[in-house]
């Protein structure tokens, strides 16, 4: 099968030779209806029709720019995480098939964000020195967490936050410090100007003006996909660790392993053994699925 975007491809127009005349002009590609995307979907596959790949990649453009703003906080050149996601783009609207019934912005979110994480670990040096799959997630999930402490402009960690923290993510206090002191000082101004006159800032793009269309509806069905994905995997699980499960990390008020080894008459370092082994069966469900469905594993983009 062809390359989806040819060498002549608008997306030639790289982030890298002016992030700011880049965001204004991905703007002008106009978004797709579904009856639109389905036909060009179906000339891309029967026909390696590059022209109609080509209208895939660039109506998506703008949500590639938008999901590579929320990673401005790993300290990295912003063109290039975008450059990375339009590969992720790219490779989605390569294996897209509308016929299973997504729209192309909701599986292409899978591969942008699997891309954008990819090249964010090859990044940074301190993921070098542990790369466990709770060392990703501490990475990936750390600054969303101090997000709703509202501590991002805090610096250091109160012991108490370090703590909740550590619960919420299945890590030890000490790697919840070490992976905040390597990480602070990198987030990004939201009030660095942007457009060829200055006229917009950084924050402006984080509300699309068009949001409710492409986006939200990519967004809902993200989710539903998630859920759908989260809740066969769980059949993996027998009754005792899906209770445990989803008593321990689903629910909004979780509960102790205290309150769970009495419901079970067992220790709780026994109820924690049983959590930690159901939540790795069902990563290795929930990827397995995914895979299942053409979509992307890379860097805990199925289950953070």
């Amino acid at each position: 099968m062809a390359n989806p975007v040819s060498a002549r491809s608008s997306v030639a127009l790289s982030p890298e030779q002016g992030l700011s005349r880049y965001l204004s002009e991905i703007r002008k590609f106009p978004m797709l209806e579904k009856n639109e995307e389905f036909m060009l979907a179906r000339k891309w596959l029967e026909n390696d029709d590059t022209e109609a790949a080509e209208k895939m990649v660039t109506s998506h453009l703008r949500l590639v720019a938008k999901i590579a703003m929320g990673y401005r906080g790993y300290g990295l050149p912003m063109a290039e995480v975008i450059s990375e996601g339009n590969v992720g783009l790219m490779q989605a609207v390569k294996k897209f098939d509308p016929e299973k019934g997504f729209r192309l912005a909701t599986y292409a979110m899978w591969w942008i964000r699997a891309a954008i994480q990819e090249y964010i670990l090859r990044s940074w040096s301190l993921v070098k020195l542990g790369t466990t799959a709770a060392q990703k997630k501490l990475f990936f999930n750390l600054r969303r967490l101090k997000g709703e402490m509202k501590a991002l402009d805090e610096g250091d960690l109160r012991p108490e936050q370090a703590r909740l923290i550590a619960e919420k993510l299945n890590v030890t206090e000490a790697e919840v410090f070490s992976m905040n002191g390597r990480m602070s000082g990198s987030d990004a101004s939201l009030n660095v100007p942007m457009g060829t006159d200055g006229d917009m800032e950084w924050q402006d793009w984080l509300a699309d003006d068009d949001q409710g269309q492409a986006e939200d509806f990519a967004d809902r069905q993200e989710y539903d996909a998630r859920m759908d994905l989260l809740s066969n995997a769980m059949t993996d699980l027998n009754e005792r660790e899906r209770h445990i499960l989803t008593e321990r990390r689903l629910s909004e008020e979780p509960k102790t392993l205290e309150e769970l080894s009495e419901t079970y008459n067992v220790s709780r370092e026994r109820i924690r053994q049983i959590e930690v082994r159901a939540f790795e069966k069902l990563q290795k469900a929930m990827k397995r699925m995914a895979k299942e469905q053409g979509m992307p594993t890379a860097a805990g983009a199925v289950a953070n």
